[in-house]
């Protein structure tokens, strides 16, 4: 069963040093975007410069480093799910040396009421995804551990935000009916695919994970809505938000 692969005890059969050699250390902070189109910007507005690459199968994804408000940060197009974001958090840490991580996207809206016109801070994320039994003791939920601290800065900015649980799943064709009661029943504000895994593995490393969300379709309805996706996705306000953390934290 997934709720026994939780293995602190033995080693590992190989690391991420077995795949890219030697650990670097060139910043602390790294933005991490799903968005092609807000790396672009990145690129645009900032001297980015490749520093280091992600590699895969389906292709490289170059890292980079820029300077922001005095500080040194790196980004990069982060992988889509917990499997492959939290493999991400990973080979970051391991090629830049960055041990804190600005995350930020898209979600499903659980609860039309409590999420329009509110950016969500994740504060415990259901677990409904493959990469974090590996990474902590199996439960339910994991919690987002520096959520006050996103609170704290979305207060300081003067953002609108709501705070609480979510839904990480890796079967997004799967969030059925009776799901979604469930989820909503305890709370859950929203669903999304990243931050169960990104937790487990920050909170095994001893890195740091800083998250929000905001909400594009919406599941809370009598008929599904996917107008706001592409905004949710790709708007630019994100990443001035995600900066602004990042230049905090």
């Amino acid at each position: 069963m997934i709720t026994d692969s939780f293995d602190p005890k033995s080693e590992p059969l190989f690391t991420v040093e077995s795949f890219v050699g030697p650990q670097r250390h060139l910043c602390d902070v790294c933005v991490l975007t799903f968005s092609h189109l807000i790396l672009e910007e990145l690129q645009a507005r900032f001297a980015l410069r490749e520093v280091g690459i992600l590699r895969n199968v389906n292709g490289d994804r170059p890292i980079y480093l820029f300077e922001c408000g005095g500080k040194t940060l790196a980004t990069v197009l982060c992988g889509v799910g917990a499997t492959l974001a939290g493999g991400d958090v990973e080979e970051l840490n391991w090629l830049v040396g960055a041990t804190k991580f600005v995350m930020f996207g898209s979600a499903g809206s659980l609860n039309r009421e409590a999420t329009a016109g509110k950016y969500v801070i994740p504060t415990e994320a259901y677990r409904d995804e493959g990469m974090s039994y590996h990474y902590a003791p199996p439960a339910d939920y994991i919690a987002v551990r520096n959520a006050n601290r996103v609170e704290e800065i979305f207060t300081e900015l003067g953002l609108p935000f709501v705070s609480g649980r979510v839904w990480t799943t890796d079967a997004f064709y799967r969030e059925t009916r009776d799901q979604f009661e469930k989820r909503k029943a305890e709370g859950c504000l929203a669903v999304e695919m990243e931050v169960a895994g990104v937790q487990a593995v920050c909170d095994f490393h001893g890195f740091g994970l800083y998250d929000f969300l905001v909400t594009g379709d919406v599941l809370d309805a009598p008929i599904y809505e996917n107008d706001g996706l592409h905004s949710a996705n790709h708007d630019l306000d994100k990443l001035w938000i995600a900066l602004e953390l990042a230049k905090r934290i």
